[in-house]
């Protein structure tokens, strides 16, 4: 809590305070007081550097100095009412996972236009069209069936 009073005090004292409160109303802050996990992420942010925004709206953030390592680069996702890990595209999941040093935009400027195909994120477990389900699972539409068993039944003696 103390790191987190310090860094808004020192972006207090280089911003000014009107331009200080107009940043947090940019950055949604007033919205976040609602949402524990969003709040908690745009409190994390104060102090930081924002490095980058991919094509889907995310945020990508990084702190130097005494944040621990490992824990200084962050992401804050566009969706904030549902978001999961595969909403990072590839040239950015590097660099937030310590891969590379090379952001994301940097590696979109390196990769080669012919190879591969446009990210699209992982919709299991979003809707019922998505989840997968086993051939003979209840809630399969093409359900195989199973009528063609017959139960065993015991001999009377």
């Amino acid at each position: 809590m103390a790191s987190v009073l310090r860094n808004a005090l020192k972006s207090i004292r280089e911003k000014g305070i009107g331009n200080f409160v107009r940043g947090l109303r940019e950055e949604g802050y007033l919205s976040a007081l609602l949402d524990g996990n969003l709040m908690q992420t745009k409190i994390h942010n104060i102090g930081a550097t924002l490095v980058g925004v991919d094509k889907i709206g995310n945020k990508y953030y990084e702190k130097l100095g005494d944040t621990q390592y490992g824990r200084h680069r962050w992401v804050e996702y566009a969706a904030k009412n549902r978001y999961n890990a595969s909403q990072v595209p590839p040239e950015w999941h590097g660099w937030l996972h310590y891969i590379t040093d090379h952001t994301g935009d940097e590696l979109l400027l390196l990769k080669p236009k012919r190879y591969g195909i446009e990210h699209k994120e992982n919709f299991s477990g979003e809707g019922d069209e998505y989840i997968y389900h086993s051939k003979g699972h209840t809630l399969n539409p093409g359900q195989r069936n199973w009528t063609r068993y017959q139960p065993w039944e015991p001999k009377k003696a």
